[in-house]
């Protein structure tokens, strides 16, 4: 069965000329062991919610997993799909994505982000177990994770919270071959990994890769542990190759024929390309079926809730939106209407959640340490601790990468809603988990508070300028920056109707006066960009601002109509919401006022979709400093004044 694996990885390898060979052929064993005697699986349906989860860590062996599913019989992932390895539309990408490969967990590849994403899905599981109970939850997470997934930084972040928060259902298979592409893994590290996970709180086994007896003893007690477990397994990449097995040769290339060939006799593998015999294609799909009685009696069980338990259930499975959510932010809209608030938007999100995790119990929140400076632990949020999943706070520490890659697995998991917080400059820290959400289309919602130099004193390496035009470039997320708590009531529905892909909002340090006087159900933050304050006539000048700014330019307004120039003020919550609008949204929102100025604490890449390249731009072109925010505004010139000056000058000229 092990040989079947192998046998096929360095077919598609070869057949499509490029891919990685040495891990499939290395782990396998390890696989086999782990798909023919304890994974709770059933290729009927490979998105059973209680199912046991496995996640190709290291996504460069793409085709052990994309075999593993074959050979299971998972539809869809065919032989002829094999044969497709690598090529465009197939279903055998040179990383599994998890929007592609029925079956595949999740998109993975950049190293580290599987093990870490395997953590929020072990989290989810024991959040959900403590829940619901066992009849209904009840299954572990297994990683197979490479020497490059360890050595990433983020693994560490992981590790660290799964050991202190005691994830028991986590379990990773660490392929210990001690080969990196450069060459022998002594050329740049020497850790033992045992002792490492050990010292964060894990157990630590060693056994032979290649003994799958060994294997499957290891797993077994893994499964009885009182806390993660790491099984560093030896093994040999690129086992059988007669050249090449054991060196870097085998790792990110084709074996060619005539190692091909030799590795196939040592492994007494006389079969053609492709080919698999009957009675091990049976094994292996027996294999797939192994856990289709406990899916039947888990069934069952879901059969015999009451049906308002059961629908409640099935509903945060799905991902569905709580029927109360737009109801309880309309009502918190109205209030505000009546009642003006002059707030730091964080303060406002505050609010909001206040509001809305009464009627979306599923909504996981958290942050990377900073949680009385994000704002984002409600009066009723009870922490998760070790061992004690009953909460919906966590304290990821400070752990921003952690942090967002577990939150993807979380909302990869099912059932909860995950949202995370730091500063928005430590977003710099998450992207690349951001990005795996994005690519994903993954709904984890990131909370970035103290959004510009508004923030003040902390200076230039706490003030992100260029944040906001970054993440607007990045494909597949949506970009919310309220100006008030009314549109951040509303950013905060935005983000949570959204269920295609993640959503970061960016939040002020500073109080905020109340732009909007208006409530109602009507979400004016839905376009992206909406018209806040009229002119008082024919328009001379649109003046378009997000957040902290939007104030700045009514300031402005009140200026230049004062001056004879009618103008008017766009809110623009969604730089990139708006600019996704039709031609026809996005023309009656920007207008025909002849001046166009936007003014932002921020850089002004990507303004120009709505100003023009000779729009008027009042805003940052270097980083911050250290002084009070309002320092700083006149410092860099980010004034109603400059503004209105602006404009004034470019409608006279």
């Amino acid at each position: 069965m092990a040989n079947a694996v192998r046998a096929l990885a360095m077919d598609a390898v070869e057949k499509a000329r490029s891919g990685h060979p040495g891990l499939p052929m290395g782990a396998a064993d390890i696989a086999t062991v782990l798909f023919a005697e304890h994974l709770k699986y059933d290729v009927a349906d490979p998105a059973w919610p209680d199912r046991d989860r496995f996640v190709l860590s290291a996504g460069h062996g793409s085709m052990l997993l994309y075999a593993l599913l074959h050979l299971t019989g998972v539809k869809g992932v065919t032989i002829d799909e094999l044969k497709n390895f690598r090529q465009l539309h197939s279903l055998t990408p040179g990383h599994p994505e998890n929007f592609v490969t029925p079956g595949v967990e999740t998109t993975t590849g950049p190293l580290g982000q599987g093990i870490a994403t395997a953590v929020g899905m072990a989290l989810a599981e024991r959040m959900l177990a403590a829940e619901y109970g066992a009849d209904l939850v009840d299954h572990h997470t297994f990683v197979l994770a490479s020497d490059g997934d360890l050595m990433e930084g983020v693994s560490q972040e992981s590790i660290a919270l799964a050991g202190h928060l005691r994830l028991n259902r986590l379990i990773v298979l660490f392929d210990d071959n001690g080969i990196s592409i450069d060459g022998p893994l002594s050329l740049a590290d020497s850790t033992d990994q045992i002792k490492r996970v050990e010292a964060s709180g894990w157990r630590g086994i060693r056994v032979d890769g290649h003994d799958p007896e060994a294997i499957s003893q290891a797993i077994a007690e893994a499964k009885t542990s009182d806390r993660p477990v790491l099984i560093a397994c030896k093994t040999t990449i690129g086992y059988g190759a007669p050249n090449r097995a054991g060196t870097s040769k085998a790792h990110g290339e084709p074996l060619g024929a005539e190692e091909m060939e030799g590795a196939k006799k040592a492994l007494d593998w006389p079969h053609a390309p492709f080919e698999i015999p009957q009675e091990i294609k049976q094994a292996w799909e027996a294999a797939g079926r192994r856990g289709a009685q406990a899916r039947a009696d888990w069934q069952a069980r879901i059969g015999k809730l009451e049906s308002s338990a059961r629908a409640e259930f099935e509903r945060r499975l799905k991902g569905t939106v709580p029927a109360g959510l737009a109801g309880a932010v309309t009502a918190l809209k109205d209030k505000l209407a009546a009642e003006p608030a002059k707030v730091a938007t964080r303060k406002a999100s505050e609010m909001a959640l206040e509001a809305i995790t009464p009627v979306m119990p599923e909504l996981t929140l958290g942050s990377a340490d900073l949680t009385p400076s994000n704002n984002t632990k409600t009066k009723a949020a009870v922490p998760v601790k070790p061992g004690d999943f009953a909460g919906r706070y966590i304290h990821y520490g400070i752990r921003e990468h952690g942090m967002a890659a577990a939150m993807n697995g979380i909302a990869l998991h099912g059932g909860l809603r995950p949202a995370g917080a730091t500063f928005f400059v430590f977003t710099d820290y998450a992207r690349p988990a951001i990005r795996i959400a994005a690519l994903s289309g993954l709904p984890s919602v990131f909370i970035m508070t103290h959004d510009s130099i508004g923030l003040g004193e902390d200076g230039p390496t706490h003030q992100p300028v260029e944040h906001l035009s970054a993440f607007r470039g990045m494909p597949n997320i949506s970009v919310f920056r309220p100006c008030d708590a009314i549109e951040t009531a509303e950013c905060w529905q935005l983000a949570l109707e959204r269920t295609d892909g993640p959503s970061i909002l960016a939040l002020t340090r500073q109080g905020l006066s109340q732009s909007r006087e208006t409530g109602g159900a009507d979400n004016l933050c839905a376009f992206g960009a909406y018209e806040i304050a009229p002119a008082k006539g024919e328009a001379q000048a649109s003046l378009f601002a997000s957040g902290s700014e939007v104030e700045i330019a009514l300031q402005a307004k009140a200026v230049l109509d004062e001056r004879g120039t009618p103008t008017r003020v766009v809110s623009v919550p969604s730089l990139d919401l708006f600019l996704a609008q039709p031609e026809e949204v996005r023309a009656r929102i920007i207008g025909k006022a002849p001046v166009r100025a936007a003014v932002e604490a921020g850089v002004r890449f990507g303004w120009d979709a709505v100003i023009g390249e000779d729009g008027i731009f009042v805003g940052m072109a270097s980083f911050g400093a250290s002084a009070p925010y309002k320092d700083l505004y006149q410092h860099f010139g980010i004034t109603p004044e400059k503004l209105a000056d602006a404009v004034t000058a470019r409608h006279n000229g």
